[in-house]
């Protein structure tokens, strides 16, 4: 099959031939349609998850699948050949991925089916981005009128969590900066959303909208403590990106570092708010698996969104 794959880290992702897997026990062989590229991918390709997870050679990349079932393994119940699913492959190494032809991911973990109404594309750049926004919006559990700053709204995971807290009250406000990457967020919802450029001063932005600080913020993007010093006492950070309770010791500030966590009740959630349009999968720009290298190089450029790849 055809697959991206890396045959070491750093080192730029590249189509290539590899031997299509086969279902182990437990598993499905997924016939990918689409999948899509996360900041998960691009940190995998720069090697910075060297250390932290064991990567198996040639290393197939990719975390978000879309498509059908094609085969199951040995003791797999509640799927049939030809289930429509997605979800994000969630096994404990790196190299068997889903930007590829197929792909084989547990059946009992990660994996949910696609509903009617949810189109394969969007379900292919749902499952990472989705989770982790929802998964972090749920963290700091922003009441209705609080003030929530999300910065990195303009990417995959902070597009949804604009989304998801806006759709539950929250006075959101969101990093961007004037132009494109504001015309973008602020399409995001018809709720009303302050925007904040990240590069001008941040704080005085922030204070002039919550001059006692708010009430909670999303940190996927940027730097961690400057961001936490916008808050107010008694104030929640929710991080992606590692900044967790260590690094707040000794404040009035609640910080939670999220690892997103691809359960079925999740899943399930994300793709039936997408397939009845409550929450819209940002996808700016598609690619062809053989052009899979371009959407990385696009990524790594400040993309706006999710960037899908179709791999069928």
């Amino acid at each position: 099959m055809r697959a991206v794959i890396l045959d070491s880290v750093p080192a730029d992702p590249a189509v290539a031939e590899v031997d299509t897997p086969r279902p182990e026990a437990g598993e499905l062989l997924v016939k990918v349609a689409a999948s899509s590229v996360n900041g998960f991918d691009a940190a995998t390709a720069a090697g910075h998850l060297q250390g932290m997870m064991e990567h198996r050679f040639p290393l197939v990349i990719g975390k978000d699948f879309a498509g059908t079932v094609e085969a199951l393994g040995e003791g797999v119940e509640g799927f049939a050949v030809g289930d429509a699913v997605f979800g994000v492959v969630m096994k404990p190494f790196l190299g068997t991925g889903s930007l590829a032809q197929y792909v084989t991911v547990s059946a009992g973990y990660g994996v949910g089916s696609i509903p009617a109404g949810l189109g394969v594309l969007d379900a292919g750049a749902l499952g990472l981005a989705g989770t982790a926004a929802l998964d972090s919006v749920n963290a700091v559990d922003p009441g209705k009128d609080e003030t929530l700053l999300i910065s990195g709204a303009t990417g995959g995971v902070g597009a949804l969590a604009v989304q998801i807290a806006a759709a539950r009250g929250a006075k959101a406000i969101a990093t961007a900066r004037p132009g494109a990457q504001a015309d973008f967020v602020t399409a995001l919802t018809t709720a009303d959303l302050h925007l904040v450029d990240f590069n001008g001063d941040l704080q005085a932005q922030v204070r002039q909208i919550a001059p006692d600080g708010v009430d909670a913020v999303l940190h996927l993007a940027g730097d961690g403590a400057q961001l936490a010093g916008l808050l107010r006492p008694g104030g929640r950070i929710a991080s992606t990106l590692g900044f967790g309770p260590d690094a707040v010791a000794g404040q009035d500030i609640t910080a939670y570092s999220v690892m997103a966590d691809a359960n079925a009740q999740t899943l399930a959630t994300l793709a039936a708010d997408a397939a009845s349009g409550a929450l819209r999968v940002p996808v700016t720009a598609t690619y062809p698996l053989e052009q899979a290298a371009d959407a990385f190089t696009a990524f790594g450029a400040g993309a706006l969104g999710k960037l899908a790849v179709t791999c069928s």
